[in-house]
């Protein structure tokens, strides 16, 4: 027989927030909050690098599909800055991810699977690393030039 956890989570949160709110320490499931708490700061995480892929995905058809424009390009593009921009207010702490190398170019190596499978770009054809600054990509107004 499992536990109310492992039997309806939902209903698990609302014991456990009432619970806390009663002060009642010694009834907690500690551990399982530490998991969701943890499981959540994942998600706000993973939820940032779609948004950004999905942004600079667009950014990079835009780059290299100049004939291909149109408002529903320039939308998605609003959209996920927007998006973001509020994830960040919301939660300023995940900017730091903004700054590290290794999760843009996580970031940026998914960009380029959406250009290559979704727009039929080659990739022999991108740049290999993201040739935007971050401030760019965020930037409302900034959009790629073709060149």
């Amino acid at each position: 027989m499992g536990t109310l956890y492992d039997e309806d989570v939902v209903a698990w949160a609302e014991q456990q927030v009432a619970l806390l709110r009663a002060r009642r320490w010694d009834l907690l499931d500690v551990e399982h909050i530490a998991d969701e708490i943890e499981d959540t700061n994942i998600s706000h995480r993973h939820q940032l690098a779609h948004r950004m892929t999905k942004l600079l995905g667009h950014l990079l058809k835009w780059r290299y599909q100049p004939t291909r424009r149109g408002a529903s390009w320039v939308c998605t593009i609003r959209n996920q800055r927007d998006r973001i921009c509020k994830l960040l207010q919301r939660m300023p702490s995940l900017r730091r991810l903004l700054s590290s190398d290794e999760w843009l170019a996580e970031v940026w190596e998914d960009a380029l699977e959406i250009a290559v499978h979704e727009a039929h770009l080659e990739l022999a054809d991108l740049p290999a690393a993201l040739p935007w600054s971050v401030e760019q990509v965020l930037s409302p107004d900034y959009l790629p030039d073709a060149t």
